[in-house]
């Protein structure tokens, strides 16, 4: 009940009005993705920070590309119907202009602590921007319970189910596996974790969509099919080829949008937390570069995922997608429909997917919980997140997806207000800078030290 109030038309609404209104007042930043793309891979040395914006980028990367792109993906065409892959995409194009938003007040308002370390995110903005303080400590609240589901049971869970199922290892063994690969990195810190991200990233993102795009070689006879299904199940309820039904626009709408938030978080304000640490110049270079984060998430992965599973059971009417409703299974299914590679790129992508969250997930929920109680929380609360990872095997997979579910929109709503008051300081920053992002060396944002 509890998820479903959460998710319910208000919060929808909410969402994909603050990608709309932001998208209107940045003034299409979307226009701004080539730039966001060549700034990713630019290093800004000189400027003040704690690691590159590309190890800023394939950390946030790391977090956001997770079971939500494939089985989340699954999990909404199984709910919503294949239109839900349409909303999915739209709410990561229209999430684009969230996402620089969120990122740029991070940058803004991130502080300095004692040790040399950076620190931002939305409880920073809502404290020292809009001094909200009590809204800035439910933000990083919600944000520390956040990642132990999303960031971690979720993942792992993930991991534990393939592995039993493809490779006939036990969950107690990849709980206990997952959890000491976890502790190796994690103890290291965030320069330990954006290196790992750094190396893992690329390869587990190019890997994954070289091989969707095989499939759908595969399946390029229903393609076109596949596209004009998607589109029209989008808005209207029905019945398509191969026993695909669609639950209406707003069930789609639900699934997609819910599914999207999940896979991109644009609007939840967990990626400005680590862009808060990257080397930059002022607030609009690392905002571009954390919006181009939400194409290669959404508008790539979950697309290439959503036309895989609804494009391989139009070609096997034999999966009955009327009679799953759980969106793994669907997925299993569907990739398991291509001979030997289909299994293999499932298998490989969920447990690199999942992983890789788990990593960058960490960083988040620590950092929240350093605003709430100090540096001294830190060693425990890595104690007990490697502690969830081992765990969380055992965990029933739905009752882990509906909380993590309730745990985004509650995290997003302190953050959304943030973004929606500031605003106006996020178009003077947007204007101030974007046309000559590459000549400011003389105007660095000011870090304020931590007090």
């Amino acid at each position: 009940m509890t998820n479903e109030w959460v998710w319910s038309w208000p919060t929808i609404v909410l969402m994909l009005g603050t990608h709309l209104f932001m998208t209107v007042r940045t003034r299409g930043i979307q226009r701004m993705l080539p730039t966001a793309i060549r700034l990713s891979v630019t290093k800004d040395p000189d400027a003040e920070g704690e690691v590159s914006q590309f190890a800023t980028l394939t950390t946030a990367l790391a977090s956001t590309i997770g079971t939500g792109n494939i089985i989340g993906v699954g999990t909404a065409i199984a709910l919503g119907g294949p239109g839900a892959v349409f909303w999915c995409w739209i709410a990561g194009i229209l999430g684009i202009a969230t996402k620089y938003a969120e990122s740029l007040i991070a940058v803004k308002y991130r502080v300095k602590t004692k040790d040399g370390r950076m620190q931002g995110g939305a409880m920073y903005a809502l404290e020292r921007g809009l001094h909200m303080k009590w809204l800035g400590v439910a933000f990083a609240l919600f944000g520390a319970l956040a990642s132990f589901g999303i960031g971690c049971a979720t993942q792992v869970n993930a991991i534990a189910t393939v592995c039993s199922a493809n490779l006939g290892v036990p969950n107690w063994v990849t709980g206990l596996v997952v959890a000491a690969l976890t502790a190796l990195v994690i103890f290291g810190g965030i320069q330990t974790i954006s290196r790992v991200c750094e190396k893992l990233v690329p390869f587990m993102a190019a890997f994954y969509i070289l091989g969707c795009a095989a499939i759908l070689v595969y399946n390029r006879d229903c393609l076109w099919l596949t596209v004009t299904t998607i589109c029209r199940l989008a808005f209207t309820p029905g019945a398509a080829a191969g026993g695909l039904t669609g639950g209406g626009i707003m069930l789609a709408m639900r699934y997609g949008i819910a599914r999207g938030l999940f896979s991109n978080e644009s609007g939840m304000g967990s990626a400005p937390i680590v862009a808060a640490a990257a080397q930059t110049r002022n607030p609009v270079r690392q905002a571009l570069v954390s919006s181009s984060g939400t194409f290669w998430d959404t508008v790539v992965v979950c697309l290439m995922t959503g036309l895989v599973l609804v494009s391989s059971i139009l070609k096997n009417p034999a999966i009955d997608m009327g009679s799953i409703a759980d969106g793994g299974i669907l997925t299993t299914l569907a990739f398991d429909q291509i001979p030997v590679l289909g299994p293999v790129i499932l298998v490989v992508g969920i447990i690199s997917f999942a992983f890789s969250t788990v990593l960058g997930w960490s960083y988040y929920g620590e950092r929240c919980l350093e605003y709430l109680v100090g540096e001294k929380g830190r060693t425990a609360y890595r104690v007990a997140y490697v502690a969830v990872a081992a765990i969380a095997p055992v965990v029933a997979l739905n009752l882990v997806w509906t909380v993590a579910d309730t745990l985004n929109a509650l995290m997003a709503l302190p953050n959304l207000i943030a973004v929606l008051l500031l605003s106006g300081v996020i178009a003077r920053e947007t204007e101030t800078y974007l046309h000559d992002l590459d000549k400011r060396c003389e105007d660095p944002v000011p870090v304020l030290d931590e007090s």
